[in-house]
């Protein structure tokens, strides 16, 4: 029972989200428009949302909005893939061996001290402005959260539970499988989610600095011929993407601990 009139149930929560959301959309295109109508910026540095939006029609039928999109997203889903797996194989084997982390770790502190800024022109020089070299850089600006996440899972496993599977004579897969992964998921999925956003970051910089499809060569194209109104569009469509594999990984979440849910 309620006792606290002014406390929302969780039901009322979940029902007033969408509204809320609505209403915050329609609170900062309201102040977009007014900015660009009173301001007296020109269009070419504040466009209003209405040109914005002619635009958007304007690239998906003349400037292969949707192509540049593909490419960007192919370089995203290859590069979290690629960082994920990487960082996971890697964070489980120094969760595991404090020998193997005293190697490991100035190289990968050091790693994470040079931007990738920094190192992504030197990483187009040398494997070209094609895919590849874009996907390694998703791939390392997703790394080094998932495998500190990974790390932090994994150690966070109680020694008692180990004991116990040792005492009902499990094998190291089934210790992996029935307690490790399910014991460090949640923390994984949480780096998971930071890295899912970072990959967004990965490939607009490496088609910034050299490459001739995606959306940040869109960006570079429309920097140049000042059609900021299409900036505008790239830039949005980039938050999409983020905010989609930012749900992604929260449906994942909600798929694979809904038992923690439940527990609760």
């Amino acid at each position: 029972m309620n006792l606290n009139p002014f406390r929302l149930s969780p039901q009322t929560l979940r029902r007033s989200r969408p509204w809320a959301v609505l209403l915050s959309l329609a609170a900062a295109l309201l102040t977009w428009e007014l900015v660009s109508r009173f301001s007296g910026l020109p269009s070419f540095i504040l466009p209003a949302p209405e040109q914005v939006a002619v635009r958007f029609w304007r690239a998906l039928n003349e400037d292969n909005l949707l192509l540049h999109t593909a490419v960007t997203l192919s370089e995203i889903l290859l590069g979290l893939l690629t960082g994920t797996l990487a960082a996971v194989g890697l964070g489980y084997a120094v969760a595991k061996s404090r020998t193997f982390e005293r190697l490991a770790a100035p190289y990968l502190v050091a790693s994470q001290a040079i931007p990738v800024v920094a190192i992504a022109p030197l990483l187009v020089i040398w494997f070209g402005p094609g895919m590849f070299s874009k996907v390694l850089i998703c791939a390392l600006i997703v790394f080094f959260p998932v495998l500190v996440n990974t790390v932090v899972g994994v150690r966070a496993v109680p020694r008692a539970l180990h004991d116990l599977m040792r005492s009902l004579r499990a094998t190291r897969g089934q210790i992996i499988r029935l307690l490790e992964v399910p014991a460090a998921l949640p923390v994984l999925l949480g780096g998971l989610r930071i890295g899912a956003t970072l990959s967004v970051i990965g490939a607009v910089v490496g088609e910034l600095v050299g490459a001739d499809r995606g959306l940040g060569f869109l960006i570079n194209t429309a920097r140049g011929l000042y059609d900021t109104a299409l900036v505008f569009v790239a830039v949005f469509t980039l938050i999409a993407l983020a905010l989609a594999l930012y749900g992604l990984v929260a449906g994942l979440e909600k798929k694979f601990l809904s038992w923690q849910e439940s527990h609760e």
